[in-house]
């Protein structure tokens, strides 16, 4: 049986073998046990024998045995490291040499890397990125849509009121019988008194709610907050005596009701006054388009004919100022009328150059507001055209005539008839009102541009449906 210690010693030498930095070489201590052939031990054994020789060798022929034997040393040593290591080999290593060598093995190289891992993370990153683009597409588009609730509600939005203190100019406003908080609330913003359509509205449901409002002309200040403009219909010295305001936008139809309660005149007497145009020195079929928009204050024996006559007046004086020939009055005045009912004051031209390119083109016109007019249903308070105006042929409705209508639609101011007269270039063919808070309108070249912009106008109407000019 052999010395346990003398294994320990051993394999300690075996260790001390294998240091490459330990000069001089650790002389070979003779070992107990032989290793067996094909060993590891066997195979470091050998290495070390024949390491050693060749660095005391003589350089000479003379030692041709030495060398030979070490050459046999390292074939035999060579032989088997490619084969398996035999039963005695993994027996003998058991017995105490083989930890070390296992400790001092050199580690197996890495896995290579899985490129199906990568290829999945690929995978995973774009659908979060396309998942991330829908939810930012989503989100903006419901912000688009939405828009004016999500400001008020987030406190993002312009103030709908007026500052204090900012009041100025002069605007007149006309009360009619009947009228409640909604009609006056548009008036006043009409008339530019108040900054937006529903302001005074919600401030009489919020601290008025009973307010009551007479008929008549009232003059107030423009850029008034919805607090001084109650304030100031409530107060007598506001309403002008004897005083009639005409409405750009109006007809001969809603203005006769209005002077008989600003006047004082018989509605019969009025309509009687309005029947013969020529009695004016109009040589048109009716005076629509003739009762210039304007505020009047007469003396209390004024008639019926002085009433109808001064309006006259004052559009003629407005054509002149414009330069439009006598000539060719009763067409400006018809494009006037159309552009005053389509457009905000800032596009008008722009809707002149459309009606003048349609025209040029030979195409129909189809202005809403010419097929209601024809309808009877101008003062519906509607954007669009309904479905039986449209397709009424009368000599009005310009979606089944071509060319102008058969008279002007209604009475326009003098920045209409300067911009019937005076259409800005451009090469637009369609326009499309996109939000009627603001009167903000697309022009378009194209009809696929105009259906974008019909898609625009309807998502605001879905996201106001409080208002009822959509």
């Amino acid at each position: 049986m052999s010395d346990p210690h003398d294994r320990r010693s051993d394999s300690l030498g075996d260790f001390f073998d294998n240091v490459p930095t330990a000069p001089p070489p650790v002389p070979e201590r003779e070992a107990r046990d032989e290793p067996a052939p094909g060993s590891r031990r066997a195979l470091r054994q050998a290495a070390a024998r024949g390491s050693a020789e060749r660095e005391t060798a003589p350089a000479n022929p003379s030692a041709q045995p030495d060398q030979e034997a070490a050459a046999g040393d390292a074939a035999a040593a060579a032989r088997p490291a490619a084969a398996a290591p035999s039963p005695a080999a993994v027996a003998h290593d058991a017995e105490g040499s083989e930890p070390l060598d296992a400790l001092f093995a050199p580690e197996p190289p890495a896995p290579a890397p899985r490129r199906r891992r990568g290829r999945g993370c690929l995978i995973t990153l774009v659908v979060l990125l396309v998942i991330g683009g829908v939810a930012a597409g989503a989100g903006v588009w419901i912000y688009n849509t939405y828009q004016t609730q999500i400001d008020d509600i987030m406190g993002w939005g312009e103030p709908k009121d007026y500052e204090a203190g900012i009041a100025t100019g002069e605007a007149f406003v006309t009360i009619k019988k009947g009228d409640t908080g909604g009609p006056v609330s548009t008036a006043l913003f009409e008339a530019k008194v108040t900054k937006t359509d529903r302001v005074f509205y919600e401030y009489l449901i919020e601290n008025e709610p009973n307010a009551t409002f007479y008929p008549g002309v009232y003059r107030l200040q423009q850029k008034m907050t919805a607090a001084a403009a109650l304030k100031a219909l409530s107060n007598p010295e506001n309403r002008m005596a004897n005083t009639v305001r005409i409405a750009e936008g109006s007809t001969v139809a809603s203005s006769l009701p209005q002077i008989a309660e600003g006047v004082g005149i018989p509605i019969e007497e009025l309509k009687a006054a309005v029947q013969d145009p020529s009695a004016y020195g109009v040589s048109a079929q009716s005076l629509e388009g003739w009762l210039f928009p304007a505020v009047y204050t007469f003396d209390p024996g004024a008639t019926a004919e002085d009433v109808i006559a001064a309006m006259v007046d004052r559009t003629r004086e407005s054509l002149a100022e414009a330069g439009v020939p006598a000539e060719d009055e009763q067409r400006v005045l018809t494009i006037a009328s159309i552009i005053e009912r389509e457009a905000r004051t800032p596009d008008f031209p722009k809707v002149s150059r459309v009606i003048a390119n349609r025209v040029a083109d030979g195409m129909m016109l189809q202005m809403d507001s010419t097929a209601q007019y024809g309808y009877g249903e101008l003062h519906a308070g509607k954007a669009s055209t309904s479905e039986a105006a449209q397709h009424d042929d009368n000599a009005w409705n310009t979606y089944v005539i071509s060319g102008l209508p058969a008279t002007p639609i209604a009475n326009a101011g003098y920045a209409a008839i300067d911009a019937a007269m005076h259409p800005v270039d451009g090469p637009w063919l369609y326009f499309v009102t996109v939000d009627f808070s603001t009167g903000e309108t697309q022009f378009s070249q194209t009809y696929e541009e105009h259906q974008q912009g019909i898609k625009k106008m309807r998502a605001w109407c879905s996201a106001n449906p409080e208002y009822t000019g959509c």
